[in-house]
């Protein structure tokens, strides 16, 4: 048996915490490695809807939980986190969850920077979720970043706090922003460590151990693909890397360790925020696709913009993410309609591009191509067979397939966790 790792092919909100759910009740471990509470996966069990931003996926099954070094922590939205989970009836304790030592703090600075930037790049704003996400980072490569274990030291996390406000402050105060408080920072972290500390450890030595005695490992992603830092459609990215390869880094094991990837990609595409998209639909269907699949985001509650499937822009996210199989969601949404579109390619200052180019100016240009197929009638809503769906579904799924040069090897046809077609086990060697 091997390992699998998780992650988005799109730009994020493609149904990962679902499928995740699902696949945990294979697993052993269910290891989050980058991002942080910008993330957000609904998993709705029975009558009951859990919203996770931080704590992974696994949890809701009972499974070992693990943040890794490669996650960006804000301590009081975990707090808050697992006492909103322990208020639903599911505690979450230094038994089931462990955190990395090593990984990096969000702190209110973070967000109020966030926040006032993107007030100050007006019309030109990234699109953030202004929760501190991208301070935090830059802070962890700059070298300056307050991690877990410095809430074991008191006079380190002065130390540490003192050179983070000369920084800090400095950019606040140029923006016009309110400024912050040693004192009141340093209590309000000393106040919230003995919540924290016990929750945390190096988990890779916890990995490894697990990884020798055969268990197996589920990595879980955030975001997407074409939101990586380095791959994505930079500016209008997230602030870490979202390939796969990033499991390893981010939780402390070594590049075999990241085993089989599955992608999860909608039957059709959406996107938060600003930032190109090239199959927008800003028409009836466009608005039909948001209603039908209920397209809020978990953490902000932000409309999401929403078009047809973009196989030009997958096919890129399964070669640079190093995606084996593809995990396709929300295929009911797309019942009732009388004719499809899958985008190609794209048209740009009259040239050809089998791929969204790195260029922002390209980028905000670029015309979808389209490949029209016949749509269905009938509902595939709940099924969970081949045969359950119609003709046109399956010849639909196929030229996905083809197109994004990966096969199709789990599809989910409800928000429900057992409405899900399994083609192959990925955890299957």
């Amino acid at each position: 048996m091997t390992n699998v790792t998780i992650i988005g092919a799109q730009w994020g909100d493609e149904g990962k915490g679902k499928v995740v759910d699902w696949l945990a009740s294979r697993a052993d471990v269910v290891v989050r490695f980058q991002g942080g509470h910008n993330a957000g996966h609904t998993l709705v069990v029975g009558e009951q809807t859990y919203k996770l931003s931080l704590l992974p996926s696994g949890l809701v099954r009972g499974k070992l939980g693990i943040i890794g070094n490669g996650v960006v922590i804000d301590p009081f939205a975990l707090l808050a986190e697992i006492a909103r989970l322990s208020a639903q009836g599911l505690p979450v304790t230094p038994e089931t969850l462990r955190i990395a030592d090593n990984a990096p703090l969000i702190l209110p600075l973070h967000a109020a920077l966030d926040s006032a930037r993107e007030v100050a790049r007006g019309e030109r704003k990234i699109g953030t979720t202004g929760r501190g996400i991208g301070p935090a980072y830059e802070d962890k490569v700059a070298r300056r970043a307050i991690r877990v274990c410095d809430l074991a030291e008191p006079e380190t996390l002065s130390a540490k706090l003192d050179e983070l406000l000369l920084h800090h402050n400095t950019l606040l105060a140029g923006l016009g922003a309110p400024t912050f408080n040693k004192a009141d920072l340093l209590a309000s972290l000393l106040a919230l460590a003995p919540q924290i500390l016990p929750f945390a450890e190096p988990v890779w030595e916890r990995l490894a151990q697990a990884r020798h005695d055969g268990q197996r490992i589920l990595f879980e992603g955030a975001q997407a693909v074409m939101l990586d830092v380095d791959h994505g459609t930079y500016p209008f990215v997230t602030s870490s890397n979202t390939v796969a390869g990033t499991a390893a880094s981010g939780s402390g094991m070594g590049p075999d360790a990241v085993g089989r990837v599955l992608g999860i990609a909608k039957a059709y595409c959406t996107r938060v925020g600003s930032g190109p998209f090239p199959t927008e639909l800003n028409d009836d269907t466009g608005r039909m696709l948001g209603e039908r699949g209920h397209e809020f985001g978990t953490v902000t509650g932000r409309k999401r913009r929403c078009g047809w499937f973009d196989a030009a822009l997958v096919r890129q996210a399964v070669k640079v993410g190093g995606i084996n199989g593809l995990a396709l969601t929300k295929l009911d949404v797309l019942d009732g309609f009388s004719e499809l579109k899958i985008g190609v390619g794209y048209r740009i200052n009259g040239q050809t591009f089998k791929h969204l180019p790195a260029g922002m100016a390209a980028q905000a240009t670029a015309e979808p191509i389209y490949e029209v197929l016949e749509g269905w009638s009938a509902s595939t809503r709940g099924a969970r067979s081949w045969a359950q769906l119609p003709a046109a579904a399956i010849k639909y799924v196929k030229r996905i397939e083809e197109l994004v040069e990966a096969p199709v090897t789990l599809l989910s046809t409800s928000p429900e966790r057992d409405d899900t077609i399994l083609v192959q086990d990925p955890f299957a060697s």
